[in-house]
């Protein structure tokens, strides 16, 4: 039913806001369009960019998909994103969410996401937030339904680990490196 991502990447992009008038990268599949000429697709790659500012997300989502609410994977990796912002939580049917290779330097930001019901698979290394000592339990923590966290199985005994971090109160202050 859906095809392939459309795909954006490596192309420059600094503002979403102007990204519309971006032409997707052409891959092996060819991905259907409705008679607006929207994409038939649930997915959105825009990683390796110039991304800063994720404030307009909802444009190139509305303008290349013919069903934005229904976006389920989003590459926003190796761009230059310092905050998750909230139009992230906007995204209800949002899956896989990748955002490694970034410059995230604020831990607690994550705990946004945990709004996103569906969300299972997450990508955060390679932003500053790795460093910190409490991040895979800080990040299990805050989203307690992922199935995968850096390309690597979320186990059962981490989940416990995070939790036990979590009651004992692990969860203070803004966590900044």
């Amino acid at each position: 039913m859906y095809g392939a991502p459309v795909d954006l990447s490596f192309k420059h992009i600094s503002s979403l806001a102007d990204c519309w008038k971006e032409e997707p990268n052409s891959g092996l599949r060819p991905i259907k369009r409705n008679s607006e000429m929207k994409y038939l697709s649930r997915s959105l790659r825009l990683n390796n960019n110039n991304i800063t500012d994720l404030c307009d997300l909802q444009r190139p989502v509305s303008h290349f998909l013919a069903e934005p609410s229904q976006l389920a994977w989003l590459d926003l990796a190796f761009n230059k994103i310092s905050h998750i912002d909230e139009v992230l939580c906007e995204l209800r049917e949002l899956r896989v969410l990748y955002l490694h290779g970034n410059s995230i330097c604020i831990l607690s930001e994550v705990d946004r996401l945990g709004v996103l019901p569906h969300l299972h698979t997450v990508t955060l290394h390679g932003n500053v937030i790795e460093t910190n000592k409490a991040y895979r339990n800080r990040v299990i923590s805050a989203l307690p339904q992922l199935k995968t966290m850096d390309f690597s199985a979320v186990t059962h005994q981490e989940r416990l680990l995070a939790k036990i971090w979590h009651h004992k109160g692990g969860r203070s202050g803004k966590e900044t490196l």
